[in-house]
């Protein structure tokens, strides 16, 4: 039994919600919140196993509830989110704050519940069987101090917004990052390297952790598919750039790949990367079919990448399913490398799972390791 709490300032909304579960013989309703105080409280008093959470509501809205319950009580959290601009980017917030997943109210309120009954259903099965957890990648500003005695040539520079990061030599596995002035090292590398990264379920919060780890000055592009609805992928990119040294942007049709520069491809098209000629690739855009209901897909745009051979860095993380599978074995036969996420970082170990058990990862290393897998498999 999935016993659950639904916060909503909206009585209808509440009542909504209720029945839907209540329908169900797999749910309970524990309780309902008007606030975000209240759901807090009411977290703490029932202790449910899922919480849909309003984002936009009075006293205290959806977004700092959030992260007071992650901070005293985490849970799996389920955004209830109007498709407004607002709305969408506190959607995107959320999920960097460790929500699980969200329901997009259709117009801005959900007046036809039986368009999304299934997917609000489907999403709280769901987020009843992952792993909540904090967001250490918000906390501070991550720099990473090279592993050596010898003092390389460095040069400082400056970044608006941005934090600076220290890169020297390979850095040691399992090393906690030490703080450091914000001087950056230049990164060797051919230029000839590209990274693509995929992901879902989670996918948000684990994006936070890797992108903001990744210098500015990464010899080559990289190029993420996040499962995502149309709307959404553009705010995601926008937050991530504002928080992070590389450059991030929500990727554009027959786009050149540069490097030092982070495309996500845009909700509901599929994303390849292409040769442009003269050495350099670019990104191609397009609604064809869905593939396993999905639209964009990893297994797409690895296929893609796969054609790149020892020049392609993979990256699987967390999420539902197995979507990046069959393409990470098209990756390996032609010599890409491969980096999954590990299990116990993993809100959903589901699409890293499917690799690993496959034998096609050359590295398992847990979320706040993958940037350095990244920077690492780059130099080589």
């Amino acid at each position: 039994m999935i016993r659950v709490l639904i916060a909503d300032d909206s009585a209808f909304m509440r009542k909504v919600l209720s029945d839907l579960f209540k329908s169900q013989s797999d749910f309970e309703v524990v309780g309902t919140a008007v606030n975000g105080q209240d759901a807090i409280e009411k977290v703490k008093k029932f202790q449910p196993d899922v919480l849909t959470l309003d984002v936009i509501m009075p006293v205290m809205d959806g977004l700092n509830a959030l992260a007071v319950i992650m901070e005293q009580c985490p849970l799996p959290v389920v955004m209830v989110s109007s498709t407004t601009q607002k709305g969408t980017n506190e959607t995107i917030r959320a999920l960097a704050l460790g929500a699980v997943d969200f329901v997009s109210k259709a117009g801005g309120a959900i007046s036809k519940i039986d368009t999304i009954k299934d997917e609000i259903l489907v999403k709280c099965r769901l987020a009843a069987k992952t792993h909540a957890r904090r967001n250490f990648a918000a906390s501070k500003p991550l720099v990473y101090k090279p592993a050596t005695t010898a003092e390389p040539t460095t040069r400082r520079v400056e970044v608006k917004r941005r934090t600076g990061f220290v890169l020297g030599q390979k850095p040691t596995i399992n090393r906690v990052p030490a703080a450091t002035a914000p001087v950056k090292r230049i990164i060797p590398g051919t230029g000839k390297k590209i990274v693509a990264i995929g992901t879902s379920t989670g996918g948000p919060q684990a994006l936070q952790a890797v992108i903001t780890r990744l210098p500015g000055n990464l010899p080559c592009g990289v190029v993420v598919v996040q499962h995502m609805p149309a709307g959404f992928t553009k705010s995601l990119a926008e937050r991530l750039n504002s928080i992070s040294e590389i450059a991030v942007k929500e990727a554009e049709h027959d786009e050149i790949i540069k490097p030092g520069q982070v495309y996500i491809a845009p909700g509901d098209y599929h994303l390849r990367i292409v040769p442009a000629g003269g050495g350099e690739r670019k990104i191609a855009l397009s609604q064809e079919p869905r593939v396993g209901n999905l639209r964009p897909t990893v297994n797409y745009m690895f296929d893609s990448a796969s054609q790149f051979g020892r020049d392609l860095v993979s990256v699987i993380m967390t999420g539902m399913g197995s979507d990046g599978c069959e393409g990470m074995k098209k990756v390996k036969a032609t010599g890409g490398y491969s980096i999954a996420q590990d299990e116990n970082s993993c809100v959903v170990y589901g699409m890293p799972k499917a690799v690993v058990d496959a034998g096609l990862a050359d590295e398992i290393r847990p979320l706040d390791k993958i940037a350095e897998a990244i920077v690492d498999a780059v130099r080589r």
